[in-house]
């Protein structure tokens, strides 16, 4: 679990730390976005069918609603803006390590899945949290795309602190 963070950190530190040449653009930070999106999508989707407490189900479920809505918003708004999401280092990472962690939860079952997939969107959500605070909200140059941003961000601190909440009650 820990390398498939490492990959998750990473990924994000690039986006955070600003290891781009210069602050990434807006198309790169469009693919960014709904890559993280589809990787908490693949994920929830995983947790609704091999989650074992009806708390990882549901909270799977959240994730897949959820992340599928601020997908379509961040399509919608790129659609309009005429703007092609650029693929970058920090996509593609995201991507891998979206795909490690689902091949590797799917090879869990009961208590070991649930811990296993509430540890990591714990630190997935905070990672992207700090990647969205340090470089995409500053970087974005589109007053829409910023603005899409940080109205979903909220939603991110929710599904961090629920996710947290159900880390403590699987560790009783």
């Amino acid at each position: 679990m820990k390398s498939l963070l490492i990959v998750f950190a990473s990924a994000l530190l690039l986006a955070a730390t600003g290891a781009f040449a210069q602050a990434p653009t807006d198309a790169q930070i469009a693919h960014i976005v709904v890559t993280a999106n589809t990787v908490d999508i693949n994920a929830g989707k995983l947790a609704e069918t091999k989650g074992h407490s009806k708390d990882v189900k549901a909270f799977g479920k959240m994730m897949v609603t959820d992340h599928t809505g601020v997908n379509k918003q961040a399509t919608a708004l790129v659609t309009k803006l005429k703007v092609t999401p650029e693929d970058n280092p920090t996509s593609q990472a995201l991507k891998q390590g979206g795909e490690e962690n689902v091949k590797k939860l799917k090879g869990l079952k009961g208590a070991e899945f649930d811990k296993a997939y509430i540890d990591h969107e714990v630190d997935y959500h905070q990672q992207v949290l700090d990647a969205v605070d340090k470089t995409l909200i500053p970087s974005a140059k589109n007053a829409e795309l910023k603005a899409l941003i940080e109205k979903v961000r909220p939603a991110f601190v929710a599904h961090l602190e629920k996710a947290k909440s159900i880390q403590a009650s699987l560790g009783k």
